[in-house]
Formats: structure tokens, sequence, C-alpha cells
């Protein structure tokens, strides 16, 4: 099956539904009408969308006219809250931008369904196509997966397009990939005095500083140094007037790990922390931390096996590229939990062409000749997980 072929055939239709995607922006749990036209750009492929109750988003089957397993494809459909900055003719008006590469997402794996469509008489088994919201939210996976998007699927694959990966190379690389994320917020309580008198009052900002301070310990000095762990406060607000002792603090951050085993430890020990430093200076503290993903490893070495020749199949060995490992977050993982899955990125960086910018940056666009390359992985790594 020539799915590079295929892939250059459906190029012009995959970059039109990027721009048409990029131009039109939704916020997570509210991509009501991206849902819309993802159903309608199904419908005339011939597919019968199915939605749930309560959720964007919607999933597909592509029936092949031969019995097998059954193999997911799955793209990510939410944008983020960003104002765009590219000057591209189809920038997005509306405040919000697609500016983790969703659209591309979309598109690919439209131009993907398109493909597995002319050749499903072919297909030894089922592939369903699954458009996912609220990725950036982290909700949008666990929320699916409870609706049953995953009943009866044997295998998943997703990708991601990446602005630190250069064009036109392809990553499926076995192992860790992309981190658990959790956020956490943190209340300190103190006692409001005059600023002239801090002995009066329990100063909120010292104990917070010193519990952020602290906390960083728990990175440097608790954790096991071979085990990579990141540890960030992202916002901080407190104090009232220049001339008052603050009796409140609040902040909040992330927390980044591959180590299953700092699931329930990372969580326990800040908490220790944070609570031992507020009886220190005299304040009351309280702690709310959930994990929003948990990791990406790329472990099943059969679907990784797939996933690497399935590349090698279209591009060759020259098709693979190499990208680090990395501490960002992707909701994908609880797919993984699942059901067996690959995960693998496509590069979008392009100096030549000015793409210089990453994700979730207000510049941040694709190199669109790329978008060929993830479509045709897609639908290759569909059909050769079939066939097998």
């Amino acid at each position: 099956m020539n799915f590079k072929e295929l892939a250059q055939q459906t190029e012009s239709y995959i970059i039109e539904r990027r721009r048409y995607y990029h131009r039109h922006p939704e916020l997570s749990e509210a991509e009501y009408e991206t849902t819309k036209a993802i159903i309608a750009d199904l419908k005339e492929m011939g597919l019968e969308p199915v939605t749930y109750e309560g959720m964007c988003g919607c999933v597909a089957d592509i029936v092949g006219g031969k019995p097998g397993k059954t193999v997911a494809l799955r793209a990510d459909i939410d944008a983020l809250p960003i104002c765009e900055e590219t000057g591209l003719d189809f920038a997005a008006t509306n405040g919000a931008m697609h500016a983790c590469g969703h659209d591309s997402h979309i598109s690919m794996l439209l131009g993907a369904a398109k493909m597995l469509c002319r050749v499903k008489d072919e297909l030894k088994g089922t592939v369903r196509l699954i458009f996912q919201p609220a990725e950036e939210t982290g909700f949008g996976a666990p929320a699916m997966i409870k609706a049953g998007v995953l009943d009866g699927v044997d295998a998943i694959y997703g990708s991601h397009i990446w602005g630190d990966f250069d064009a036109p190379y392809v990553s499926v690389e076995s192992g860790n990939r992309m981190a658990s994320a959790a956020m956490f917020d943190v209340t300190v309580e103190g006692v409001s005095a005059h600023g002239s008198a801090p002995n009066l009052g329990v100063d909120a900002i010292v104990a917070a500083s010193a519990m952020i301070m602290s906390l960083q310990t728990y990175v440097s000095r608790n954790n096991n140094p071979l085990n990579p762990l990141v540890l960030t406060i992202g916002t901080i607000k407190g104090g009232s007037r220049w001339n008052v002792i603050a009796n409140k603090v609040q902040f909040d951050g992330t927390v980044r790990t591959f180590s299953k085993d700092l699931l329930e430890g990372a969580p326990r020990a800040m908490k220790r922390i944070l609570e031992s430093t507020a009886a220190a200076y005299g304040a009351k503290v309280t702690f709310d931390f959930k994990w929003l993903t948990v990791p990406v490893i790329n472990d099943n070495e059969e679907l990784n096996a797939i996933a690497r020749n399935a590349v090698v199949k279209l591009y060759g060995e020259e098709g693979l590229g190499h990208l680090d490992t990395m501490m960002g977050g992707e909701d994908f993982s609880f797919f993984m939990q699942k059901v067996p899955g690959v995960f693998g990125f496509i590069g979008s960086r392009n100096p030549e062409k000015g793409l210089i910018y990453t994700n979730h940056h207000e510049k941040y666009t694709v190199d669109e000749d790329v978008l060929k390359r993830g479509a045709a992985v897609y639908a290759q790594f569909a059909y050769d997980f079939l066939e097998k």
C-alpha cells in the first residue's frame, strides 16, 4: 500500500483543512464549532461520527472489508488562550490560538482518514478515529475513556507536531517521551499587623518565601538525581498594602516526573515540607495537589517497531529523527494506560522559512510540507498493525 503517494495526492486537502481549523480555534471544553466542522468533514467521507453527551469531540470508525482487530488513531482539537501574532493570512482573531499545533493534528488525522477510506476494502479490521477535546487541561482523554471510546480497541497511536524538532523528521523512539504533569496550590495564612511592628503579626510573605525555597531542596536533596524531576512555582500573590504585614499568600505551580514512585511520593514529601516550614514561622498552610497526566512512555516493543517501520517504509531511515525526552505532559498517556500505545513527534521547525518559534508561542506556526508525512504515518501505522 503506497501511503506516501496517497498522502501526496491528499496534501492540498490536508493543508486547506489545517488553515480552516487554525483560523477558527476554540478553547478546551468549548470546541463546539470545531466538533461540528470535523463531523461534517467525516460525513463527506461517508463515515458516521459519534458524539458523547456533555463533551465536545467525536469518534468515527472506518470498518475494513476483512475481519480483524481495532486500532485507534487520536488527534486533539483544543486551542490556547493566546492572542496570535504570526501575521498569517489565516491567523485567528478571536483571542484564542492553535499555538500547540492541534489544528495540524486535526488535519493530519482527517488526511489519514481520507486515505484509509480509499483502501478500506483491504483493511483487516477497523480503524477508530478519535478527535479528542480538552488536551490542554488534561481532562479530555479521561472523559473520553469513561465514555467508552476505547471499548474494543487493541492498540492506539498518537502524534504531536513539535516546534523544537526539525522538519521533516519523525520521531517514534522508545522509552520515556513526556513526563507526568501535576498542578498544586498552596495558601499560607498569617496574622496582619502594621508594617512598623512585625512582631505583632505573622508574616505570610516571609513564610511563603521560605516554603518556596525549601520546596526546591526536595528536587536537589531528596530526589534521586538520576530521576528527572521538575518543581516550578508559576504564580505568587499576597499582601494588601505596602505598610501592612501580609496575612495571606497564595502560590501555585507544577511538578513533572517519569517516576511512578513519585506519583505518591512527591505530594507526600511536599506536604511535609510545607507544614513543617509553616510551623517554624507560626503560620498555617493548606495544600492541594492533583496529577493531570501520567508519563508517556513508549515501552511496547511491538508497537514501537510497527511505528518505526512505518516511517522507514514511507521515507526511509533518513526520515527518522531524534528528539530528546521532555518534561512536558500529554493526556494521551491515559489512553496508553488502558490499551497498548505508542506516541510519535512530527518536526515543524524550519529556520530557512523563518519557522523558529516553539509550541505555545504567539508566533508559532508549522512547516506545512510536513503535514502529509504526519498523515501518512497515521495511515501506515494503522494499516500495518491490522496486517499483523
